[in-house]
């Protein structure tokens, strides 16, 4: 009862909406871009976010292009991410601590700097690979406070509840149209000028969300804040996602997905040179092939009306993962494997999108930071073990192969959590029929006929 208590607390705890917008009605798809503070982010992270693609596709292609090695891709990748993974804890605690507006802004103010200084060094052209793993590291430690002081962020900027799960929908469809537009733009701009350029425009664009985050206003929220060290309050937010088993079973298949499904980027410009024959504007399509599955997966998830049935969606999309990057392994022609990563593209940001959806409802609101810290643990910690991996499999087995090994795990991993599905679903409907989701259970056996898998 405890844990359903915490939660009750946590969905009474939200100030009434103070910053929502009176014009006229949003569609139902739309209606987190009501609040004012969260059409604020999503202008500015819009901006931003096409930079951050560009930089992600010009990285990749520079390294490729400096030492033609999946292995190197792996390590410049590993670098950048395990970081997040070794202060995913660490840093879960400390944004519980500090003023989250504010932690972003110097989040955002130092990846600016970071992409400022790369492209500084590449237009000098005097860039080497060990500055480019210094930087992806510096961009690590960043993720590591930003994402989980962003996820838990968006409670604030969305003040009714009901809207959190359309927020969440919106947020990752604006990821994903900038993940189509920003490689696009990237492919023509390093055809043109070179990859220095990308990491320009990425680290001029990150003004932008700083500017969103300062012309917020913003209710702070009352929370009870706990007097006890920052050791024991990691260690109450890993036995609250250790024994909570929604969370520890959707933690665990997002764990193996990053590990297996999202590693695919780091071997695609070795697809690009030795498969496909192509240049970096070919990349720019694949990546941009990914980016529409992947906006489809957000456009989807938006039009949702409730998180009821989340869970059904995150069995199926990881499958959908898993199959679509075997069958991309098989691939040789380009419009094949653009067909390909539209399914892959789809099945991970729909996986990253549910999953993060679901924790979020779950959530205490006293333990959000710290859960959310164990969310970036998982999407950002996993990948670096998995780059790594992929790029060491790759230089021995080939690309091609590589990928079908990996997303055989994933639908191995599909099928796991099919089997954990209904303990979980016994745990989730109650705590949905508590907050409205589902209707309550006056007529039992009818409401077991007829309710919908959570």
């Amino acid at each position: 009862m405890k844990k359903r208590e915490d939660i009750s607390d946590a969905r009474k705890s939200s100030p009434p909406d103070r910053s929502t917008s009176q014009g006229p009605a949003i569609s139902h798809a739309w209606r987190a871009l009501r609040h004012r503070n969260f059409k604020l982010f999503f202008a500015g992270q819009g901006i931003s976010l096409i930079g951050t693609w560009m930089t992600r596709l010009a990285t990749t292609w520079l390294v490729y292009r400096l030492t033609h090695s999946a292995l190197l891709l792996g390590i410049v990748t590993f670098a950048g991410q395990i970081v997040s993974f070794a202060l995913g804890p660490v840093a879960g605690v400390w944004v519980e601590r500090l003023n989250r507006r504010k932690l972003l802004v110097w989040t955002q103010a130092v990846a600016s700097a970071q992409s400022l200084a790369m492209a500084a060094l590449t237009l000098a052209h005097v860039i080497n690979l060990w500055e480019i793993v210094a930087l992806a590291a510096v961009q690590g430690l960043v993720n590591a406070f930003d994402m989980p002081a962003r996820q838990s962020f968006l409670v604030q900027m969305v003040d009714e509840r009901n809207d959190l799960s359309n927020a969440i929908a919106i947020n990752s469809s604006m990821v994903n149209a900038t993940r189509l537009i920003g490689p696009a733009i990237a492919g023509l701009v390093i055809g043109a000028f070179g990859e220095g350029w990308c990491f320009l425009i990425d680290g001029v664009s990150y003004f932008a969300v700083i500017a969103s985050l300062l012309m917020m206003r913003i209710t702070p929220l009352e929370i009870r804040r706990s007097t006890t060290s920052m050791f024991e309050q990691m260690r109450e937010g890993w036995d609250y996602v250790r024994t909570f088993r929604p969370i520890r079973t959707i933690l665990l298949l997002v764990s193996l997905l990053c590990l297996m499904g999202y590693p695919f980027a780091v071997l695609l410009p070795v697809f690009v040179g030795e498969v496909l024959h192509g240049n970096a504007a070919t990349l720019g399509w694949l990546t941009g092939a990914s980016g529409i599955g992947a906006l489809v997966s957000g456009l989807s998830l938006a039009v949702r009306k409730s998180v009821v049935g989340l869970t059904r969606m995150l069995q199926i999309s990881a499958a959908m993962l898993g199959g679509a990057l075997i069958l991309f392994g098989m691939s040789r022609t380009l419009w094949v494997a653009m067909a390909l990563m539209g399914f892959v593209g789809f099945g991970l940001m729909q996986s990253a999108a549910v999953s993060n959806t679901v924790i979020q409802s779950l959530v205490p609101e006293d333990k959000r930071a710290r859960v959310m810290s164990y969310y970036t643990m998982a999407f950002f910690g996993a990948a670096p073990f998995g780059s790594l991996l992929t790029g060491v499999l790759a230089h021995r087995i080939g690309a091609p192969h590589t990928v079908i090994l990996t997303g055989a795990f994933c639908v191995a991993g599909a099928l796991w959590f099919t089997a954990e599905l209904p303990k979980i679903s016994a745990i989730v409907r109650p705590i949905y029929r508590e907050m409205g989701l589902l209707p309550a259970r006056d007529m039992e056996m009818i409401s077991d006929a007829r309710e919908p898998a959570v």
